[in-house]
């Protein structure tokens, strides 16, 4: 390890204070429970400091509990925090954690309604709950402050002779955004990831701190002590699983280097039965800590839930993608990866602007392709000198990485950092960079490697500085332009174009609105905004709705619905005299049938008990005009664009009546094409069914010719005849078609649809609902 000289503690003093300074300004900005998971990571702190036990998670969402699928998370990060905040009253914490019924969590929206939850201006920030969770994110901070001196350390390992590495990866990792914004929430990343830090430093010195000795009496104490940080760790998140196989394939090369160096006191095989002993003692002393430390938990998995995991519950609660993403789909996800990797606040909602993330992705590009420059050119110093590779710290570091990843391919048993990451985005919706975390320092250090460990030292200092002080720069800049201000209401604006006085039930008035269009296709989506006066309190939270009604339907097929004040506003907070001016987008769906004429219709309704406010005796809605909506250009009635799995695309359709009586028929012609010879013969379905997956009427035709003999860039005709149950109940339903192949055992596979990015989704298509009297 190199030496530590004054400059360079100064600068990583520096580094320090300004990452402890900019944490603990996003802990203060971000508004509290608008932190990833906040909403459900703070009752589970709460539940424990108010000395409850650990709660059992249910498998049932509605039966949740304010911690949500966080019952099933490893408690130590809990029980600390609880430890620093027991002795606050938050018993206040049902109204301070006031949740929007309406957010789009994980949804960039263009018209708002991003916010996790309510919040009140009058809530007193320094007491009750509002308080507990400013002083948990506080000691997160310190946390992550930890993280970021071990990146340090790692890195000084990784290249003993290269300050500039080291100091540029703790820098790195300080000023990136999204790790400042976690480090600002209660979240049990925080502890995870530093003893993830230092359980890989301690890794790293057991295998570079004195090789001629690998299991000196010193080196036996750091086997112990990794075992009880990774002990620790399994106890805070079971990502870091990861860290037990990186253990034991250190203890391999630590065997490894003992059989070496002591090839000239004990040549032959005389060596090999101390070296598996050595090996048996240093994997003992790294898994028994962790059984004593963190066992408990996972036996108490298996007793609840039948899983030592948990994950059965976890996903029950959380929910699942329908069918396992594919690498090829989780390869299309990576756009919105790398975003909440680089920094992409709130509920993963509120982005930074566009230039911001391709600035971070071309020097993600260049440093990758700079690694392998550093990898070539070290490889080809140590060959033209006649020497072996010498394993140095960041070899370990890139070894472990790889260990990772091929020790959880091989093995069911385990979820480690990197594979257990694809695996966990493959089951559920969680494909978000931040989860690499975990692995933070390891990554800081390899990408500044890629960046300047190719190139000598001054100009390296030179690129890392850059890099550096431009993540600063944005770290300090993503608290004040772009997370405060999306939680500030903007109701300002207005008078509107059209003046109207619709009032609902003496509370609210409509005093103004304007549609931004007078036609709209399939696809397109249309504004709306509404001017309203208030009239006098309420002590109800009021939900504003706008819908785009189709005439034949009598139900919306596009429809907003959100509080006021782009969501930010309770009516409750409202005072009598305030006056709003909110905007509504509304996206007509892509199958929407064409021409009609959609009804543009407001009001307000009660999201607890579908209440709505009356406007006059037996009327609940407002009129605001007609939006005619026009066909997209093509050959074919309804023209469509959707695409699945094997080239093939619906390019239009009919549908035939799309409102009949139960026991009538509903006719569909579907329009196909295929981009490439496909490998078998399809069968199509088209469906109508409930909210309960319930089937209404059904159809499964195979096509003449079958779709084995079709040809790339012919249009082929699939009809379908759907008998209603007579028994159907009166609604709107959805009709939905798809298609799939027959499997050897009897069984199908339907075919995905696919994004225009190259995403697979659904196996099904909706199309236009209909109408069942």
């Amino acid at each position: 390890m190199g030496q530590t000289q004054p400059r360079e503690q100064r600068l990583l003093t520096l580094i320090l204070i300004l990452f402890l300074l900019l944490g603990s300004v996003y802990a203060l900005v971000t508004p509290v429970f608008e932190a990833s998971d906040e909403l459900w990571h703070y009752p589970m702190v709460q539940h424990l400091a108010n000395g409850n036990p650990l709660p059992v998670q249910v498998f049932d969402p509605a039966q949740a509990g304010p911690w949500n699928q966080e019952a099933s998370q490893p408690p130590l990060y809990y029980y600390l925090s609880a430890a620093l905040t027991f002795w606050i009253d938050t018993s206040d914490m049902e109204s301070i954690r006031w949740l929007n019924p309406h957010v789009d969590n994980g949804v960039i929206t263009p018209d708002g309604n991003t916010n996790l939850a309510i919040h009140d201006p009058n809530a007193n920030p320094w007491q009750g709950t509002l308080l507990a969770v400013r002083l948990i994110r506080l000691f997160s901070v310190l946390l992550s402050a930890g993280t970021v001196y071990l990146t340090y350390r790692i890195g000084r390992g990784a290249a003993p002779d290269r300050p500039e590495i080291a100091l540029g990866a703790a820098a790195v990792n300080a000023f990136l955004p999204m790790f400042l914004f976690i480090s600002g929430a209660v979240n049990n990343d925080n502890l995870a990831v530093l003893l993830a830090s230092l359980a890989l430093l301690l890794m790293i010195r057991i295998v570079t701190g004195n090789v001629r000795e690998p299991y000196h009496p010193v080196k036996w104490l750091r086997w112990l002590v990794l075992g009880v940080v990774i002990g620790l760790a399994v106890l805070t998140k079971e990502g870091t699983l990861g860290l037990l196989p990186m253990a034991i394939g250190t203890a391999f090369v630590a065997a490894w280097q003992w059989l070496a160096h002591s090839e000239k006191e004990q040549p032959g095989s005389a060596r090999w039965l101390p070296a598996i002993g050595r090996l048996a003692g240093a994997m003992a002393l790294v898994l028994v800590p962790v059984l004593l430390v963190a066992g408990w938990w996972y036996y108490r998995n298996i007793v609840l839930y039948g899983d030592w995991l948990g994950w059965n519950a976890f996903i029950a609660v959380l929910g699942q993608r329908a069918h396992p993403a594919s690498l090829i789909q989780l390869w299309g996800e990576r756009q919105g990866f790398l975003m909440s990797y680089w920094g992409l606040f709130g509920g993963v909602n509120i982005p930074m602007p566009a230039w911001v993330y391709t600035i971070f992705n071309t020097i993600l590009l260049i440093s990758v392709i700079g690694f392998v420059i550093y990898l070539a050119k070290l490889i080809w110093a140590r060959a033209s000198a006649g020497g072996m590779l010498v394993l140095h710290g960041w070899h370990v570091c890139l070894a472990l990485l790889n260990a990772t990843l091929l020790s959880l391919y091989r093995s069911s048993l385990v979820r480690p950092v990197i594979f257990g990451l694809v695996q966990w985005a493959t089951t559920t919706w969680s494909s978000q960079g931040r989860l690499a975390f975990t692995a933070i320092s390891c990554l800081s250090v390899l990408m500044v490697l890629g960046l300047a460990g190719w190139l000598p030292s001054r100009p390296a200092t030179v690129v890392v500085s850059g890099v550096a002080g431009f993540m600063l720069v944005v770290a300090a800049a993503a608290p004040f332009l772009w997370i405060r201000p999306a939680y500030i209401p903007d109701a300002t604006g207005g008078p509107l174009a059209n003046q109207v006085d619709t009032q609902f039930d003496d509370k609210l008035r409509l005093v103004g609105y304007e549609i931004d269009t007078s036609t709209a296709r399939p696809g397109e989506g249309l504004w709306v905004r509404l001017e309203w006066e208030v009239l006098e309190a309420m002590d109800r939270d009021w939900s504003v709705f706008v819908h785009a009604n189709d005439p034949v339907l009598e139900r919306p097929i596009a429809q907003r619905d959100m509080f006021p004040g782009q969501g930010l506003l309770a009516t409750r907070l409202l005072q009598p005299g305030d006056h709003l001016v909110n905007g509504y987008y509304l996206t007509v769906p892509g199958t929407a049938v064409a021409p009609a004429d959609l009804e543009i219709v407001t009001g307000l309704y009660d999201f607890n008990t579908g209440e709505r406010l009356p406007v006059r005796e037996g009327e609940d809605v407002a009129p605001l005009g007609t939006v005619a909506l026009q066909p997209q250009p093509g050959a074919y009635p309804n023209t469509v664009n959707a695409a699945f799995e094997q080239g093939i695309r619906l390019v239009g359709y009919e549908v035939t009546p799309r409102r009949v009586a139960a026991g009538e028929t509903i006719q569909v012609v579907t329009y196909w094409q295929t981009a490439e010879p496909l490998p078998d013969d399809y069968t199509f379905f088209g469906q109508i069914v409930g909210e309960d997956t319930t089937r209404y009427a059904s159809a499964d035709p195979m096509p003449d010719p079958p779709t084995s003999a079709w040809e790339v860039g012919e249009t082929y005709t699939v009809m379908m005849n759907l008998d209603v149950d007579p028994q159907t109940p009166a609604d709107v339903y959805p009709l939905i078609v798809g298609l799939y192949s027959r499997t050897a055992d009897g069984g199908f596979d339907r075919l995905q649809q696919v994004t225009e990015d190259g995403r697979l989704t659904d196996d099904f298509l909706v199309l236009t609902p209909v109408r069942i009297d």
